[in-house]
């Protein structure tokens, strides 16, 4: 009987570890003739996935934007977080403005575009299903993949740049879900996180869901 216990809690054990979700990390994938860095996190089992490329603000690939990759991840998608800024990460405005400034926008394209072409490479991730989201700057760039790639299945911003010319957007062919504060005054980093943001990720979860998640 202890033996049959003991194989059995063995057993289990075993089953949890495969199924587990692998922990997140950085990784590199090709952009043009350079190499691109993102923050990568998987979900639990195994299988096709809806994935998505999230966006960073201003500051860089910093622990908001990784905690918003592991929640996406818990909630059953493969997540790219593009480092657009190449491993810097601002703490202060002044920081964060030389950073955005001193980034190429066509490098940050390219970045974003091959973060989508590394997801869809993935024997784990159904080509198909395949969104962004970004907030403030990552918001503008999340609207520009939109128009860059119609491949992509659904993009979520979070404020950001916005387009008005109207023959760019008669050519948007991606579903959009834009978020933003009736009250900003300015898009402060903290308002963007507290501002109706209970409401406005219900808002993005049911999105995905049906853009990304529903056949």
């Amino acid at each position: 009987m202890v033996r049959r216990i003991t194989w059995g809690l063995a057993a289990l054990l075993v089953a949890a570890a495969c199924s587990a979700a692998p922990a997140p990390k950085m990784i590199t994938y090709p952009s043009g003739t350079e190499m691109a860095s993102g923050y990568l996190a998987l979900p639990e089992g195994g299988g096709k996935k809806p994935a998505l490329v999230v966006i960073q603000e201003w500051w860089g690939v910093d622990n908001f934007v990784k905690a918003k990759a592991d929640d996406f991840a818990r909630k059953g998608y493969v997540v790219l977080a593009a480092d657009l800024y190449r491993g810097k990460v601002a703490t202060d405005p002044d920081t964060a403005h030389q950073l955005m400034r001193g980034m190429p926008e066509d490098r940050a394209m390219r970045d974003l575009k091959a973060a989508f072409d590394y997801l869809r490479s993935r024997d784990d991730v159904d080509a198909t299903r395949i969104g962004s989201i970004g907030w403030c700057m990552g918001g503008g760039y999340s609207l520009a993949l939109a128009l860059a790639q119609p491949k992509l299945a659904g993009s979520v911003l979070y404020y950001g740049h916005l387009v008005t010319d109207d023959a760019t957007i008669k050519g948007l062919s991606v579903p959009l879900l834009g978020n933003f504060g009736g009250q900003d005054k300015g898009i402060p980093p903290d308002s963007v996180r507290a501002e109706d943001a209970k409401d406005a990720d219900a808002r993005t979860d049911a999105f995905f869901e049906k853009v990304l998640k529903k056949k």
